[in-house]
């Protein structure tokens, strides 16, 4: 493919999920012989695994205790993820190059007061008039800094004060779609010249009871111990297992990159999201779309990084469209080791790629019945997102020529 001077590149990487801190955990994980070591927590929400988060010293990308303490968790991840990936990309002390940076980051709503949340369940019980009864806690019980607390965007605020990163400023809300839209935007920006760099990602805590309560309210949480990503049975849940992470990349075009001879680990070639009804056979028309821009890619070296959610029926279906579209490609179903991080899924799985095609990785298979051995090292890469509720999203991505 020709180089061009508006081509998207990845320059910057930072990733933290439970199989550890930072690009070369996932480098090893990649380049591997076999499937990597499972971490996953199984006593702490007991009937439900998650996979948790690894061990951080977060003084090392938040230096002030102050930011570190005024921030939940997921807040913190993903502070920590952004100033990896500035780190990776030789920006981390630039502050004329951040303070033009776009931030574009994926973000779901704050950590929950959950004394509150089940007094009100329990108060509930014994009342009928129950609008009055939540009117009376969340003027008596709540604290009034928590709704700073909960707001989106103090995300892309944290990462503005701590990194100084203080271009345009974008959060996009929506689950797993939310981190689609946050990559297109980014990468629709820097194509049309509107943008030169940007920063982009998102975190997610899972080890929440609120985050596993609102799973398994639709029944999509597995249960019992963990299975591999494509191997979940109907009989143990619904067969997602959510995982903590935090995932940032720094976009640029080829000629910014160029010109500051930047390490580029691999091109962007196409990124699309779309949502709708996913009755009669339309999911499967959207993906078929959406994979359009992948056909002709050789097959023994390239590998698809399947943002699966692990959901049984929207596994089997988007696994059918891979398997039909692109034949003899390799699928990787990444949530099954790192865990299934909503809105952060697709900075992920994109991360991952760009690992995987920048080392030229053979990918291990992550389930082994289902998922056959790479022919060849990667040289490109495919990312998919099919939200849990809706949403779907695909990236194509390539070496550096």
């Amino acid at each position: 493919m020709s180089k061009a001077a508006n081509d998207v590149v990845i320059s910057g990487i930072g990733i933290v999920t439970c199989q550890g801190v930072g690009k070369d955990a996932h480098i090893a994980l990649l380049s591997a012989a076999s499937a990597p070591k499972t971490i996953v927590e199984t006593e702490k929400f007991k009937p439900y695994p998650v996979h948790p988060l690894p061990e951080i010293d977060w003084s090392q990308q938040i230096a002030k205790r102050g930011d570190q303490r005024q921030m939940e968790n997921w807040q913190r991840i993903g502070v920590f993820a952004a100033g990896l990936a500035l780190d990776d990309a030789g920006f981390k002390d630039d502050l004329e190059a951040c303070g033009a940076m776009d931030m574009i980051v994926a973000a779901g709503g704050g950590e929950r007061d959950i004394n509150v949340d089940t007094l009100i369940v329990d108060e509930a019980l014994k009342r009928n008039d129950r609008e009055l009864l939540l009117n009376e806690k969340l003027t008596t019980e709540l604290r009034p800094t928590l709704f700073l607390a909960q707001l989106s965007n103090l995300l892309a605020g944290n990462i503005s004060i701590v990194h100084k990163v203080t271009g345009s400023s974008r959060t996009f809300m929506g689950e797993e779609a939310a981190g689609i839209s946050a990559v297109e935007t980014a990468f629709y920006r820097i194509k049309s010249g509107e943008s030169s760099h940007a920063l982009v990602g998102g975190a997610f805590a899972a080890e929440r009871p609120d985050m596993i309560l609102l799973t398994e309210a639709i029944g999509a949480h597995a249960r019992g111990n963990w299975v591999p990503l494509w191997s979940r049975r109907p009989s143990d849940g619904g067969g997602m297992i959510t995982g903590t992470a935090g995932a940032f990349l720094v976009l640029e075009s080829r000629q910014h990159a160029e010109a500051r001879g930047a390490h580029i680990y691999a091109v962007i070639d196409a990124v699309e999201g779309d949502r709708g009804n996913r009755n009669a056979g339309n999911l499967e028309v959207r993906l078929e779309r959406l994979l359009a821009p992948a056909t002709g890619l050789a097959a023994e070296s390239t590998a698809i990084f399947s943002g699966s959610t692990g959901m049984h029926d929207l596994a089997a279906r988007e696994r059918a469209v891979l398997e039909h579209q692109l034949p003899d490609v390799a699928i990787r179903g990444f949530g099954g080791v790192t865990g299934h991080t909503i809105e952060t899924q697709f900075t992920l799985g994109l991360a991952l790629a760009a690992l995987a095609v920048d080392g030229k990785a053979k990918v291990p298979p992550f389930d082994a019945a289902h998922e056959a051995p790479m022919r060849a090292g990667a040289t490109a890469a495919v990312v998919t997102a099919v939200g849990h509720q809706r949403g779907e999203g695909v990236a194509v991505l390539s070496a550096n020529a």
